[in-house]
């Protein structure tokens, strides 16, 4: 039985948060969510209503993914050193409203690209920051819920953002969408205020051992030594590649004769994806403490090449819509089951949040390649040549991940605690 001087490293256990410090890790999750909504897939519609084409529209989002490479590894370094966590959090919040704003006022071409590259690079803290203080506040027996029941809240604030943004779009105007966001920026900034920079431990989030014992960081060089962590590097930039274009060319197909009615499509494809990421995120998060990670993660690398193929079947609005099944189900357990992935391979090095950053960093060059390629295969070939191009990526990345992977669930298993 752990005893009240014992370290958090021996027991794997946390001591309990306050209610109040939970309230507003939750409320965190569910408002960045709104708040990156906004400047998230809506954006390739609403430059895409402003008479864009795909290439432009995918330079421009790839100019922020960019950002955000240069940025996410040292931002990840920053989170690991730093213990002001919350203050990275709020900078980021806060550039992401005024680069939201800027493109708002100023819709030109320039204007948007200098609003990608603010916000790509200074919204980068979010990831590796949020995930810290949660490992710090909860410690690592009570992780594997804990990012459960993160991406729970943030996708359903994805669902309240994109029903409202959606309405917005259609009610109002595609641009009313981004004033609504710095709107959301005040509530995001106040819930930081509810978590208790006291009652997150500072070695715990760094992935080193807690109970005030501090123990010099890991080498990098050593940290990507390792096969297993490389071998999910991959696959994850991979899986992102063939990912991150899909939603944003399904965006530019609905947008096409479409109107204004393009933003209420839009609206409902996010909410259905994030619709099965609220049902499955929490399950996700307690399956992989019993039967492993890669069990999991075979079942979301293997569903995207189907959603890819899928979309090439059928032009019916409705059925579109309805493939969004599909890739909530690759979010949920993806969005939860990598980063405890990342925090079983980092454990006891202390670089928890470098290496978030860094597989962040890789992940982006992945992504934002995908949205130009799969933009200038679309403008040349069609729509339906760039998501089988992106179908036969993904299939790649399953099967890198089921020869090569190996399951890293610790061996003990701790009672994680509520």
């Amino acid at each position: 039985m752990k005893t009240a001087c014992e370290p958090e490293s021996l027991t794997g256990i946390q001591p309990s948060p306050s209610p109040g410090t939970l309230r507003g890790l939750d409320w965190l999750n569910f408002l960045l969510a709104d708040v990156q909504t906004g400047v998230g897939p809506f954006l390739a519609t609403f430059l895409a209503g402003q008479g864009w084409n795909e290439q432009r529209v995918g330079f421009a989002l790839t100019v922020g993914g960019i950002a955000g490479i240069l940025t996410q590894t040292p931002a990840g370094a920053l989170v690991d050193r730093l213990r002001s966590k919350r203050a990275l959090i709020a900078t980021g919040v806060v550039a992401l409203a005024m680069g939201a704003l800027l493109i708002a006022i100023v819709p030109t071409f320039w204007s948007v690209v200098s609003a990608q590259v603010f916000i790509g690079g200074t919204s980068s803290v979010f990831g590796p920051a949020v995930c810290a203080v949660s490992l710090g506040i909860v410690g690592r027996a009570a992780f594997d819920i804990r990012q459960g029941r993160n991406q729970t809240f943030n996708s359903a604030g994805n669902v309240t953002a994109a029903v409202s943004m959606g309405l917005l779009g259609y009610l109002a105007s595609d641009r009313s969408i981004f004033f609504f966001v710095v709107v959301l920026a005040v509530p995001t900034l106040l819930a930081l205020l509810l978590i208790r920079p006291a009652e997150i431990d500072y070695d715990v989030a760094r992935g080193a051992d807690g109970g005030g014992k501090s123990g010099k960081a890991h080498s990098v060089r050593v940290l990507f030594r390792d096969r297993p962590l490389v071998v999910f590097l991959v696959s994850a930039v991979m899986f992102h590649f063939a990912n991150a274009a899909m939603l944003p060319l399904l965006g530019e197909m609905l947008a096409k004769g479409h109107g204004r009615g393009s933003m209420m499509f839009m609206s409902a494809c996010v909410v259905t994806t994030q619709l099965v990421v609220v049902l499955l995120a929490s399950w996700s998060g307690r399956k992989a403490g019993l039967w492993g990670r890669k069990p999991l993660l075979l079942a979301a690398f293997g569903v995207l090449p189907v959603r890819a193929v899928l979309y090439t079947l059928t032009s019916n609005t409705g059925a579109l819509i309805a493939i969004q099944i599909l890739d909530g189900v690759a979010a949920a357990i993806f969005g939860v089951v990598s980063v405890l992935v990342i925090a079983d391979l980092t454990r006891g090095t202390g670089r928890f949040n470098f290496t978030l950053g860094a597989i962040g960093t890789a992940v982006g060059i992945g992504a934002s390649l995908s949205q130009v390629i799969a933009g200038s295969i679309v403008h040349h070939f069609g729509s339906s040549a760039g998501f089988l191009f992106l179908a036969a990526v993904a299939s790649a990345a399953f099967g890198i991940f089921y020869f090569f992977m190996p399951e890293t669930r610790d061996k003990l298993l701790l009672n994680p605690t509520p």
